[in-house]
């Protein structure tokens, strides 16, 4: 019985990984803009299947689910998979801190703290990651410069002055609108889901089957 009902959950891992991974790369092409001045960033919600994964299953199979969405991303492109990159890069920040906290103390204060920690986590990733990386890489791809982009930030925000303002008073942000919002819909919607992403329906139905 013991044998069955282990391979019966690491069946369902492999189910769990699978469907959301797929619901979150179809997330992952659902974005709206949340600075008009700003148009290139986007609000998506493809990492709330990540988050959920982590939270049911932990950090590993969190770590594959979100692997997984990144990689589905690859296919369609639009930034020679720099942005995919960064998206696993930042959604690793987030779920890392939230699975290893998660599967210490399974509470809701824990929960919290998790996905808090998560967030600060991902937030500086993507202010380090946009500053270095992703917007001069932007800027030589579509050849506009890097100045153009600080004016943008400067008319939502005219403190804005320079690229290293530009990521802490517009990227920063847009993060912390981000990552708040994943966690809010993660916090309503996990303890309703909790007994399918744990798999217990499914290895309740097989055992009474084996009785």
């Amino acid at each position: 019985m013991d044998k069955e009902k282990k391979r019966c959950f690491s069946t369902y891992q492999i189910v769990v990984i699978a469907i959301l991974a797929a619901i979150g790369s179809v997330l992952y092409k659902l974005e709206i803009v949340v600075f008009p001045a700003v148009p290139f960033y986007k609000l998506d919600l493809s990492n709330l299947p990540v988050l959920l994964s982590t939270f049911a299953l932990g950090p590993l199979v969190g770590s594959v689910t979100l692997l997984i969405k990144s990689a589905v991303g690859l296919l369609s492109s639009t930034s020679q998979g720099v942005g995919e990159l960064a998206d696993f890069l930042l959604g690793l920040a987030m779920i890392l801190p939230v699975g290893f906290l998660y599967r210490r103390n399974k509470s809701r204060g824990t929960a919290i703290l998790g996905m808090a920690v998560g967030g600060i986590a991902a937030t500086v990733a993507g202010v380090l990651l946009n500053y270095f990386v992703l917007i001069p890489f932007f800027a030589a791809l579509f050849g506009i410069q890097v100045d153009a982009i600080v004016e943008m930030g400067e008319k939502m925000i005219p403190a804005v002055d320079s690229l290293w303002t530009f990521v802490w008073l517009v990227t920063a942000p847009f993060n912390i609108i981000k990552w708040s919002a994943i966690a809010l819909v993660t916090g309503l919607i996990y303890k309703p889901l909790s007994p399918i992403l744990h798999g217990r329906k499914s290895c309740a139905t097989k055992t009474e089957k084996e009785q």
